[in-house]
């Protein structure tokens, strides 16, 4: 690997080492990446196949479901396949284009999968405190709008990044110490000043995936003041466990991503190689989970899993 190390050039090509200090059990650590992310494409294309082919499933719920499940699959597809590569064949080679493609759908789909969670967040709010104008207000139009939205926000922010990286100088090194590429973890090999790409990415973060948390919580404020004040306590319980499964997910996607956050920033004693692990849980672990926690808690999802499933079994 010295070989990779130059000055004085701008490097087209990097080399992702996977796990440092750990290729020898590289292949041990593609078996559970690979069994999670066979599991995410199946449960998710499951759950796809299952909304759109159900009209008893066409409600807004359930379609902004359909959408989270395919950018689960988006998401995951991502890095996974590039990471089995490094684990299985040593293909650690990717060229600065290829990096920049990979990070920008990385992100890309991170901030949709947030703004998807904001808009069932929504959902909810509108399901418990306005149930007579649920089917009017979001109608399958506004729905279909929505999700524009969403992903038009996602690929307005995300954008620019590919400037700021393309107009760096890669001279400092061109070994990338982990098991896919991201921004920051990029830019910082170039010579350039890279403060234009940090306070850009810290401006991406806080109006798009910390403001959704913000919103989601007031959501949820509004959501448990409304059921506070129904008076038949079976109501409330049941209006409380339509909202568990999203619970469930927003603490999935949102906990692992937080906590690797966290290890990076006051963690300097954990080794390296915890870091890339749990990043590449936090990449996995939603797509993976959310198809069986919806399976599990949501009924109408569960039967029609059985139906298709089992079709001979009553």
């Amino acid at each position: 690997m010295a070989g990779f190390n130059h000055t004085g050039v701008n490097h087209a090509v990097f080399y992702l080492l996977g796990i440092p200090g750990r290729e020898d059990l590289h292949m041990w650590f593609s078996i559970p990446l690979c069994i999670s992310y066979v599991f995410a494409l199946l449960g998710n294309g499951l759950l796809i196949f299952i909304i759109l082919t159900k009209s008893n499933l066409h409600e807004p719920m359930y379609l902004f479901l359909c959408m989270l499940a395919g950018i689960d699959i988006a998401f995951a597809t991502t890095t996974e396949p590039k990471a089995l590569a490094i684990f299985w064949y040593n293909n650690r080679e990717i060229s600065l284009n290829g990096c920049i493609v990979q990070l920008y759908f990385q992100h890309t789909f991170f901030i949709s999968e947030s703004g998807i969670l904001l808009m069932m967040a929504f959902d909810r709010y509108i399901a418990i405190c306005y149930p007579l104008r649920y089917t009017m207000i979001l109608t399958h139009s506004l729905i279909g709008k929505i999700g524009v939205a969403v992903f038009l926000r996602a690929h307005c922010a995300i954008f620019p990044i590919v400037f700021l990286l393309k107009r760096l100088t890669f001279c400092r090194n061109n070994i990338l110490p982990h098991t896919f590429c991201e921004h920051i973890g990029l830019a910082k090999y170039a010579c350039n000043d890279i403060r234009v790409n940090i306070w850009y990415g810290f401006f991406v973060l806080m109006s798009t995936v910390i403001l959704d948390m913000i919103l989601i919580l007031v959501s949820y404020v509004l959501i448990l003041c409304a059921v506070f004040h129904i008076p038949s306590q079976d109501a409330r319980h049941k209006a409380l466990n339509t909202c568990g499964s999203h619970v469930c997910v927003i603490v999935l996607f949102y906990g692992p991503g937080i906590f690797s956050v966290l290890t990076q920033r006051f963690g300097h004693h954990i080794p390296l190689h915890i870091h890339i692990l749990l990043a590449n849980v936090s990449m996995l672990a939603p797509p993976m989970l959310n198809p069986i926690i919806y399976g599990v808690k949501t009924k109408q999802i569960r039967d029609q899993v059985v139906y298709v499933l089992f079709p001979n079994q009553k």
